[in-house]
């Protein structure tokens, strides 16, 4: 076993994340959480009701008064709606959708092919920066970067002499601590605009979010915390560290076999096919993915058909990778693939079945609307400006990410409050989601309550036995510091330019 150079102990450290983790396990579970937040709606709503709360709506002059769901007709309305409530919440079908694609992709080995061949052909003084940035795009298959990058660069580190802890830090930091950054769609991307949408249509019925709405924000967030986390890990963790002193020689890690380098193959024709098609459809003013009245591409047939986009994507290129590489041999491998992928949603499922209903309660009683009205009225009097407002809302989901780590979990929660307040301030849900994206990422590195949590301190033990949570939030915190002044000041910086997030998502709301 290796030995690490220890940094004086920190107790007061030690006591806080004691606190923080005994108060994150008195929580309930999420599902159980949402349901009993769905029943303080009912109830709020009926004290709210009574002391006649309401407020008079800034968009149409209306007086809006709480509706309570205490009552005959509220109940009623539970439940004849409980089931439209469940299969009509907009986040459900399109994880569903994306993830069926995702998960062939996925269980033909083409992302893990994918991740090893970049992680294993860059330069070694690129290597750092190839982690991070193979960690930040990982998350365009879920989960998978944390089973497999982090103990891959941890032994890509050791193989060429250089600490492990460090590589397997660089690549925590690219995965959870860059989570929502991309340069490519995935499952989340769907998941916040769907829930985002819902919160939107409290101030507008009609409102629509596209998966790709903050695309171009995302994108190059990507290559800005890649290089932020390679400074951190060369400049900051690694000389911490020290030298890695142990009697192996190093640890084996297996290149590419035939099979893989046959199948990325196949799959980068699929690529090129799939997007030449992309091209056809989006480039030329009569394109088919185009808006066929206006021939543009917001609100066309391609904004509103990212979801399937996706999973065909995953789909082509899984299926030709698993056949050029022989690990789909049949339709039963890809059903199989697909199934395994509805079966980690299984919980997620639950969960949505609460949140759907806690969604839904909120939303009838008019008091996320009431809620939106005040506080923007709030906010006004506070005279805060952009920049503000901007750093405020960062800093707060920051911190919720201690107690509710899940990032859908947690948008769901304040979405229909945020969302609606932002926009009676001007700001349009799609800007308010980018800002919460980069709070939501970055202190998952250094929350207890964070799934991965445990894991990454089983892999640290690897390599230094007496490595616990200390260690790895010791270890973790000068890359979610420099992450959260780096990402903010990009989103500060983007939104003084007055730069679209996204794909026909624009900073303010047209007047």
């Amino acid at each position: 076993m290796g030995s690490v150079r220890k940094a004086p102990k920190t107790r007061w450290l030690d006591r806080a994340l004691a606190l923080i983790e005994r108060g994150g396990n008195a929580l309930p579970h999420p599902a159980a959480l949402f349901a009993v937040m769905a029943v303080l709606v009912i109830a709020a709503s009926w004290l709210a009701e009574r002391v006649a709360f309401e407020v008079t709506h800034p968009g149409t002059g209306k007086l809006v008064r709480v509706v309570s769901l205490l009552s005959i007709a509220g109940l009623q309305r539970i439940l004849t709606e409980m089931v439209s409530n469940f299969t009509g919440f907009a986040p459900l079908g399109m994880v569903l959708v994306a993830m069926l694609g995702i998960a062939v992709a996925e269980a033909s080995g083409l992302i893990s092919a994918a991740l090893k061949l970049l992680a294993l052909s860059a330069p070694r003084r690129l290597l750092t920066f190839t982690i991070v940035f193979a960690g930040v795009m990982s998350n365009t298959g879920g989960d998978v970067g944390h089973v497999l990058l982090l103990p891959l660069a941890a032994s890509v580190f050791l193989a060429v002499g250089r600490h492990p802890i460090a590589g397997l830090a660089a690549a925590f930091a690219g995965v959870s601590g860059g989570y929502s950054a991309n340069m490519l769609l995935g499952a989340i991307d769907p998941l916040l605009a769907g829930i985002s949408q819902e919160a939107a249509r409290i101030v507008d019925p009609k409102y629509t979010v596209n998966p790709a709405c903050n695309y171009y924000f995302m994108a190059a967030s990507t290559p800005v915390l890649a290089l932020a986390g390679t400074v951190v890990t060369e400049r900051l963790v690694e000389p911490r560290l020290g030298p890695y002193r142990t009697h192996d020689t190093g640890q084996a890690f297996e290149q590419l076999t035939a099979e893989e380098r046959r199948g990325l193959r196949a799959a980068l024709a699929a690529a090129a096919l799939v997007t030449v098609v992309l091209l056809a459809g989006t480039v030329p003013e009569s394109g088919f993915l185009r808006d066929p009245n206006t021939g543009s591409l917001v609100r066309s047939p391609f904004t509103s058909g990212i979801v399937a986009i996706i999973f065909f994507t995953g789909l082509a290129l899984g299926l030709a990778f698993g056949v050029a590489a022989g690990t789909i041999r049949s339709d039963t491998d890809v059903v199989k693939g697909m199934g395994r992928a509805i079966e980690t949603l299984r919980i997620y499922l639950v969960i949505v079945f609460f949140a759907s209903q806690f969604v839904a309660y909120f939303n009838w009683t008019n008091l996320g609307l009431i809620l939106a009205v005040k506080g923007a009225e709030g906010l006004r009097a506070t005279g805060m400006g952009t920049v503000a407002l901007t750093a405020g809302f960062v800093l707060v989901t920051a911190t919720m990410d201690f107690i509710m780590p899940s990032a859908s979990a947690k948008w769901a929660v304040i979405a229909p409050v945020f969302v609606p307040m932002f926009m009676l301030l001007g700001y349009t849900p799609e800007y308010t989601q980018a800002v919460y994206r980069v709070g939501d990422s970055v202190t998952n590195i250094i929350s207890p309550m964070m799934s991965y949590f445990p894991l990454i301190v089983a892999f640290m033990q690897r390599y230094d036995d007496r490595a616990g949570v200390g260690t790895v939030v010791a270890t973790m915190l000068p890359y979610s510091i420099t992450f959260l002044v780096v990402w903010l000041g990009l989103m500060i910086a983007w939104t003084m330019l007055g730069l679209p997030v996204g794909h026909g998502a624009g900073l303010r709301l047209a007047s």
